[in-house]
């Protein structure tokens, strides 16, 4: 198996229940819901990404992989955290490469759009569904939906089972719009949390 990662970083997490949390964010290349091509935006499923997950390095195997993210960890720290993301992570990661991160002390998270089913167990699940695009997973410990998104409106996830159900203003030149919908919302549904982007308040990637 051979894996292409468009970017790997060290960073805090910026979103979620894990917030401020460091870790080696993975993100890998390819995704099944866009292109990345701007002429595809308008035909794609998810025509909002704002991330760059075009190309990237290969590594030829798993241990590669796991041994250029361990790396990036500060030298003779503990409670290595990894967190596999994309583009769509689950069109690659394998049970291998989960295998090969454990082995190096980490614990391994995924962000998904759910629409691939898990290799194995992982540490933790951050689902962000995406109007359209079929939803396989069934729970996660994080449900994180992009908001306003006609097609995905909050109420079609009442049967989702997840830990912590957040709602992220969609970004873009309506985001003082989406932001105070989506805490209107939550203050009329308080079973979802408001969920903030602090990475780019904090300079982070």
């Amino acid at each position: 198996m051979t894996y292409t990662v468009h970017e790997m970083f060290l960073t805090a997490q910026g979103e979620g229940a894990n917030l401020g949390r460091v870790c080696v964010f993975v993100r890998f290349a390819g995704c099944n819901l866009w292109s990345g091509l701007e002429a595809d935006r308008a035909s794609a499923v998810c025509r909002f990404c704002d991330t760059e997950f075009r190309d990237g390095t290969k590594y030829s195997t798993a241990e590669a992989l796991a041994d250029a993210a361990a790396s990036l960890w500060p030298a003779g720290q503990p409670d290595r955290r990894a967190v596999l993301t994309g583009g769509e992570p689950l069109l690659q990661v394998d049970a291998t490469l989960v295998g090969a991160l454990r082995d190096r002390g980490f614990w391994v998270a995924v962000e998904t759009n759910g629409t691939q089913p898990l290799p194995c167990r992982l540490d933790w699940v951050c689902v962000s569904p995406k109007a359209g695009a079929p939803l396989v997973l069934a729970e996660a410990d994080e449900l994180k939906l992009v908001y306003p998104q006609p097609g995905a409106e909050p109420e079609r996830f009442a049967d989702f089972t997840a830990g912590h159900r957040w709602l992220s203003p969609m970004d873009g030149p309506a985001i003082v719009a989406n932001t105070a919908a989506a805490a209107a919302y939550c203050l009329t549904h308080p079973a979802w949390r408001l969920n903030i982007q602090a990475h780019k308040t904090w300079g982070l990637r």
